[in-house]
């Protein structure tokens, strides 16, 4: 089948690639054209686990092609998918610009039947709306299907080629056996594909991540109750996540949640019922408290040091928003070095993946150092913000010999209390017993 997807992001590329590992023709389109040039050449533009592999393999093989000429890309396609950005507007709904322009070109070039996909997570109607912008310049038949996608960053590969769910929204039957055919390799082992009317399917997406949103931050909250009445959210944590009606998943502590996702379809669902005439409460309240979740250490770090954090050097493990991507999208950690260096701290950081993509965002204003010892060398404190493998199992006694300081505040629980204060430092995390001992 030779599929198009036009947009080559973070979910247009994964798509793209997985699609030719089954053995479809693709092309991806994007208007970026330093971009296509560097990914013809084998350059993949993101960092995610795996993707390097299947890409090359897939343009060896010539199944994986790139243009920035949109009618080139789309030429005898039988599945256009549309993964393009949708930002949120200034009142936190979702920007449409890109869909909606790209579908009035595609009006303009189809030729014969064809299916297009919004795979890009869309508000409720915007279907109908590409339907509308395409009919409004062809005759040709076609059908505008709704598949929404759930990667996860940092495992989005193996969520593509074996998903636990197809979510495909569509009413028509000659749509609906098209993309039978095309998921069919991907649900061999029995996962199901949900078939369902376009704005059913538009708003499961929503759904899903404001649920999984809420989920976190209600934890969140769990844990700083913890702080104040001397329980431990790792104890809470395992006996409400035995209760299989709540689950294990997304019950961690932390900074609050981040990405490209989370934040913005949060927002973009909360807008939509603000239009609608609906008050989503609790994402509201979500919002609020995730927001707050962000920078929840500084306070920590700020009265260990007695309010006066001018000149103190603070190590900075981890930057993007989780570990396995360079995504930086919302990331806590940004939002806590903003206040670190606000106050005065002298910051350096690093992340396996995502520096490149920091100091493209706030230049100079930090050190960035080449490795995690690196960046604790004679510091007063180090923060911990994204929990990579690589800071799981460190080396403690280089550590302490390389630290200023003995502190460390841990954003993601990466430590067990008791042994990490067996080695000699302070340590402050989140939801759990600390020994807040001031500097």
């Amino acid at each position: 089948m030779k599929i198009a997807v036009i947009g080559s992001g973070y979910v247009g590329l994964v798509t793209g690639t997985c699609f030719a590992e089954t053995g479809n023709q693709v092309w991806c389109v994007d208007i970026d054209q330093d971009k296509v040039k560097s990914m013809q050449e084998g350059n993949v533009p993101i960092y995610e686990p795996n993707l390097d592999t299947l890409f090359e393999r897939n343009i060896t093989a010539n199944r994986l092609n790139f243009t920035s000429d949109l009618e080139a890309g789309i030429k005898d396609a039988e599945v256009i998918f549309l993964a393009l950005p949708t930002p949120p507007n200034e009142d936190g709904s979702a920007d449409l610009s890109y869909i909606l322009g790209v579908a009035n070109q595609i009006g303009a070039l189809i030729k014969d039947y064809v299916v297009i996909v919004d795979k890009s997570t869309v508000p409720v109607g915007t279907a109908d709306l590409v339907e509308s912008c395409i009919r409004a310049k062809t005759n040709v038949p076609f059908s505008v299907v709704s598949n929404p996608e759930f990667l996860r960053e940092g495992f989005a590969i193996n969520d593509f080629m074996k998903p636990d769910r197809v979510v495909i929204g569509t009413s028509d039957d000659r749509a609906k056996k098209t993309m039978e055919n095309l998921y069919k390799p991907f649900v061999r082992q029995g996962n199901p594909i949900y078939f369902m009317d376009s704005k059913s399917a538009e708003l499961t997406k929503y759904a899903a991540n404001a649920f999984l949103a809420t989920k976190i931050t209600f934890m969140n909250e769990i844990a700083n109750f913890c702080e104040l009445v001397g329980a431990n959210v790792d104890e809470v944590r395992m006996g409400i996540g035995s209760d299989d009606r709540i689950g294990k998943r997304f019950l961690f502590p932390g900074m609050g949640y981040g990405g490209s996702c989370f934040p913005k379809d949060v927002q973009a669902l909360a807008q939509a019922g603000k239009e609608n005439n609906f008050s989503f409460q609790i994402l509201n309240a979500v919002m609020k408290v995730n927001q707050e979740q962000k920078t929840v250490l500084f306070p920590k770090i700020n009265n260990y040091f007695k309010g006066e954090l001018k000149d103190k050097k603070i190590g900075v493990w981890g930057l993007a928003f989780k570990p396995d991507t360079d995504d930086i999208r919302e990331a806590p950690a940004l939002y806590l070095i903003e206040k670190l260096v606000a106050a005065g701290a002298q910051v350096i950081a690093f992340d396996p993946e995502a520096m490149q993509n920091v100091k493209a965002k706030i230049g100079g204003s930090i050190e960035y150092a080449s490795s995690e010892y690196e960046a604790i060398d004679q510091v007063d404190a180090l923060v911990i913000c994204t929990e990579w493998s690589v800071f799981r199992n460190p080396n403690f006694a280089l550590m302490k010999s390389t630290m200023k300081g003995n502190v460390i505040f841990d954003g993601r629980n990466l430590f067990d209390t008791e042994d990490i204060e067996k080695e000699g430092f302070c340590y402050m995390s989140i939801g759990r017993n600390s020994k807040n001992i001031g500097a």
